[in-house]
């Protein structure tokens, strides 16, 4: 099989690993000549982490970037608190990632080609998509460098302004506001405590200010406007005048990246036009703010790589990830809108942006697991008494099943979950097996002697 996907951002990357990690012949290609610089999408939500795990790229990330932390306020130049977007929470039993993770878009996709180059697979900048046509058989793209190559299937991952996704005639609709606009980029504040971020107001109206967020590994700080006026663009000059607005005296004194930003919400109403497909921006655009981009991408890829290797449950990627849009779009919509409102609660994050309660379940199904939920995760003991956890078991390409509290077949990625003292069936020659020591995997399952669970690739019920 030989598949091509045009973008070579963090949905691109991520469906690119997915992919060769599967086998599958694969080609990344991008219009850009040079890799993007710049923090873009910052934030990772736990359930990318527990995505870039599966991945083989959690370490790194981690090592890259830090922990959210909190913002400090000042009012009138005048430091008054910290304030916590999201309450830092506990690692559970079965969610091992409880909190985002902050890093910059570019050191992230960074991380991503690394791997990808791993399994022989290069990103090729310069590679402008310029035409394609299908047939029931294939894909016949054609490259800006003249080149003309045949694939089995296309994903178009080429962002908001999407080459493929109108070429295919998917319709994009939604809104454009060009009465907001808020200047977001890179910038160098030698003044200020890198560990931390800081935010800056007036006394007349707190909750509208300009914040400066730090980005690991860099010394320097994603700069978010309040609402620009008119002739202002995405300039130095106009960076520091938002903040001298406040009192701030705080001097910038670099700039990198940076960009005007508009409400921007749109939904396409098809993820797939026969062998071609859709995934990340160039499906869904909506406000950053609660940081759903690039995660909604990335799972996107995530649940549409399995699929597309193993030619299975194709139609279900639009059905399943649609509808995890359609949620994304309502609530960062609604953040926006209490940004624009003043509420107190404008920059509270909860577990709406965390990524650990989306569910593909039927609307009718009922009980704590179903087909459909989040596989939780939980600690174990293999056969040898070493500490292993269910997400070990689940990292790779394959489904896992697993038979709680009986005996297991012999057969590959598949365990038998037994309690304490409870002795394998089967000796040596018997399945595999992991002892639940602590009896988390029973509770997090609801699990009954004889229950079992087949565990999809991308981490949900089958």
């Amino acid at each position: 099989m030989r598949v091509l996907v045009v973008g070579g951002g963090p949905t691109g990357l991520t469906l690119g690993i997915e992919l060769a990690r599967r086998g599958v012949a694969v080609r990344v290609v991008d219009k850009a000549t040079a890799y993007f610089d710049g923090s873009r999408g910052d934030g990772l939500q736990p359930r990318t982490l527990e995505v870039f795990d599966d991945l083989g790229v959690l370490d790194a990330v981690r090592a890259a970037g830090a922990p959210p932390g909190p913002l400090r306020v000042h009012v009138d130049g005048r430091y008054v608190g910290e304030h916590w977007m999201a309450e830092l929470r506990e690692p559970q039993p079965g969610v091992p990632y409880p909190n985002g993770w902050v890093l910059g878009q570019s050191q992230t996709e960074e991380i991503l080609r690394a791997r990808l180059l791993e399994f022989g697979v290069r990103v090729e900048l310069g590679t402008a998509l310029v035409g394609l046509e299908q047939d029931a058989d294939g894909v016949t793209a054609r490259f800006g460098t003249g080149e003309e190559a045949r694939f089995d299937y296309l994903v178009g991952a080429d962002g908001g302004a999407s080459f493929v996704r109108k070429v295919i005639g998917v319709a994009f609709p939604g809104t454009t506001d060009e009465t907001f606009r808020v200047l977001v980029g890179d910038v160098s504040a030698p003044g200020l405590d890198p560990a931390v971020g800081h935010w800056f107001a007036g006394p007349d109206n707190p909750v509208f200010g300009a914040a400066l967020t730090p980005l690991p590994g860099t010394g320097r700080f994603q700069f978010i406007s309040p609402p620009l006026g008119e002739g202002d663009d995405a300039s130095l000059a106009s960076m520091q005048a938002a903040l001298d607005r406040f009192s701030a005296g705080v001097r910038l004194t670099g700039h990198g990246w940076a960009t005007v930003w508009r409400p921007n919400v749109r939904l396409a109403e098809r993820y797939r036009v026969g062998r071609v497909f859709l995934a990340g921006d160039a499906a869904h655009v909506h406000p950053p703010t609660g940081g759903q981009g690039l995660n909604t991408g990335v799972q996107d890829a995530y649940n549409l790589g399995w699929k597309l290797a193993a030619e299975t449950a194709l139609d279900s990627y639009e059905t399943e990830r649609r509808a995890v849009a359609v949620r994304v779009l309502g609530v960062s919509t609604g953040l926006l809108d209490k940004y624009v409102e003043g509420s107190a609660d404008a920059h509270k994050r909860g577990e709406e942006g965390f990524g650990l309660d989306i569910t593909y379940r039927a609307p009718d199904a009922t009980g704590p697991l179903v087909t459909g939920d989040r596989a939780p995760d939980a600690p174990l003991l293999d056969a040898d008494g070493k500490h292993v956890r269910l997400f070990d078991l689940f990292r790779g390409p394959h489904f896992t099943r697993l038979v709680f509290g009986a005996p297991a077949p012999a057969e590959e990625h598949t365990y038998a979950v037994l309690r304490p003292g409870q002795e394998p069936a089967g000796g040596p020659a018997g399945g595999r097996y992991v002892v639940d020591a602590e009896g988390h995997a029973f509770t997090g399952y609801a699990a009954a002697p004889g229950d079992t669970f087949l565990i999809r690739p991308d981490g949900y019920l089958a």
